[in-house]
Parts: C-alpha cells; sequence; structure tokens
C-alpha cells in the first residue's frame, strides 16, 4: 500500500471532475483516496486568545459534509472498492494542501473552484503548490485523451529525473505509450524564451547542438526504459520554441509530465516558466513533479 493519493474538493464542478480522476489515481496505484475540504478562516471569526476555529462552530459543517458526501459518491462511481477518507479542515486550501502533500503519494485539484480552490490556475494556488508541495500535483484540465499517450516533457536537468521516473510509472500504470518530447532551439540556455526567434538565432554549429540534443534525449529514455520495458516510447526530437511546442503536444494527449523547473531560469527559482504555462494552457490534465531536495 503507497501513501494515499488527496484531493482537494469545493463542490465545484471542477473539482469533482478531480475527484473522478484522483480515484482511478488511487486504483491504479492500488493506494486509498483522501479526500480534503478546506474552510478559509475569516479573521473575525477567530477572536485574540479565542478557541481554534471550527466550522461546526459556524453552522457550517452539515454543507460541509455534503460536499464530501458528493464528492464521495463520485470517488466510489469512478473507482468502486478504492478505500476512502475524507476530512473537513479549518484553514486556507492553499496551506491545507500543503500540509496533507507531506503524506500523499499525489495531490490532486481542479482548475477551478468555488471557494478556497476559487480561481485556481489564474492565481498563486497551483503555483505555490507545485512550487512548495511535498509530492507530484496533478491538475485536471482540458479534454484529454483516454487513448491518448502520457508526454514527457524532456529537459535533461538533474531535478528532472523524477519527474521521467513518474512519467514512465504514470505510462505503465495506463498501459499506454510515452512521448519523449525534447524541443530545442540555438539559444545558448534550452529554457530560454526572451525576444527573438529562436530558431533563427546565430550559432557555430546547428547540426553540432541538434546532435547533442539529441544525445540528451537518447540518455534521458534509454536508463528508465530498461526499468519499465513494457512502456512504448516514441522520442521526439522538435526544434521550436519550448513552450508553444509542449501545449501544441498536450492536444490529443491523455497527461502531460513535467519537472518544476529545467535547466534554464534563475537561481533558486522553485518553479519554471514551462511548467507555468502547461500549467495554465495545456490542453489535457498536467503533473508536475519536483526534484528531490
Amino acid at each position: 500500500m503507497t501513501d494515499p493519493v488527496i484531493v482537494g474538493v469545493d463542490g465545484s464542478a471542477s473539482s469533482l471532475e478531480a475527484v473522478d480522476v484522483a480515484a482511478r489515481e488511487a486504483h491504479l496505484r492500488g493506494s486509498s483516496l483522501r479526500i480534503v475540504h478546506a474552510f478559509g478562516i475569516v479573521p473575525g471569526h477567530r477572536p485574540a486568545g479565542g478557541l481554534p476555529w471550527s466550522p461546526a462552530d459556524h453552522g457550517l459543517e452539515p454543507m460541509a459534509q455534503g460536499v464530501l458526501a458528493r464528492a464521495e459518491e463520485r470517488a466510489y462511481t469512478a473507482a468502486p472498492g478504492v478505500g476512502i477518507t475524507r476530512s473537513v479542515v479549518a484553514g486556507e486550501a492553499l496551506q491545507v494542501l500543503e500540509i496533507e502533500s507531506r503524506s500523499a503519494s499525489l495531490a490532486v485539484v481542479g482548475s477551478r473552484g468555488l471557494s478556497g480552490f476559487s480561481g485556481l490556475l489564474l492565481g498563486s494556488t497551483a503555483v505555490h503548490l507545485a512550487a512548495h508541495g511535498r509530492c507530484p500535483l496533478m491538475v485536471v484540465r482540458g479534454r484529454p485523451d483516454p487513448d491518448g499517450a502520457v508526454v514527457l516533457a524532456v529537459d535533461g536537468s538533474d531535478a528532472g529525473e523524477v519527474a521521467v521516473e513518474f512519467a514512465f510509472a504514470e505510462a505503465a500504470l495506463r498501459g499506454a505509450p510515452l512521448v519523449a518530447l525534447h524541443v530545442w532551439n540555438t539559444w545558448s540556455e534550452r529554457a530560454y524564451e526572451g525576444p527573438g526567434d529562436p530558431l533563427n538565432a546565430m550559432v557555430a554549429d546547428t547540426d553540432q547542438l541538434r546532435e547533442a540534443e539529441q544525445h540528451l534525449l537518447d540518455e534521458t529514455v534509454t536508463a528508465w526504459q530498461k526499468v519499465f520495458p513494457q512502456v512504448e516510447v516514441e522520442r521526439r526530437l522538435v526544434r521550436s520554441r519550448i513552450r508553444p511546442a509542449l501545449i501544441d503536444a498536450s492536444r490529443g494527449a491523455q497527461l502531460v509530465v513535467a519537472g518544476a523547473r529545467g535547466r534554464g531560469g534563475f537561481t533558486g527559482l522553485l518553479l519554471g516558466s514551462v511548467s507555468q504555462a502547461l500549467l495554465h494552457h495545456a490542453h489535457c490534465p498536467v503533473t508536475v513533479v519536483r526534484g528531490k531536495e
């Protein structure tokens, strides 16, 4: 039995779709599902020195339990037999899910919500969880193709190795092919997406650069193919702008997997622009996997 899959719910249609996905993920892993409903604390409800705030103190417990009951019913329908626990937690959704992620194998959230998860992809919640959560974060969005591939964004970074492992394992669990996609251009920093056209930038030897990028892709994939021989892998090398190419690749995919940050960016940056772009614009669910600390 692995650590549970957690899913944040608030009663919105988006969060219930996340429950469906999370239940199936728990079933695939042979783990349990933990459904969490967070109540944001209104400052006026917690006087200085007073008792801890609780939904029950304000007549909100029945509503919260109703939200959880609907979510649990959806989970049982999506994955009959999966073990389920549910919890109402006083606190902002951001902090609650971050704490819950410390003992989870995967966290799942919807793309929009009603209360604590409102504006998830338009605000900072998903970005914060992807950067600070202690387990992979799956954001349920777009229209995934159930017969599509799992797309892995290969960046060649040391931190991205855990994303490679996750993508192979996920493809194996789903019985899906894996597209290992490495996007390159002629800027010296692979993840740089500044002004100008990286396709036409001057380099000393474009053919040599292409060979180096192909070697990076092959080196990244080969070792994990030996660990997961059952996974059919397509190695795809594309010369393009990185973010648009990955977003386009998400069309027809059932999942995109990316590391939290790649080789480019600023030192100390916890979440790169590529991961953020996928969270906002991908056409299917996205899982962001942080490197090991």
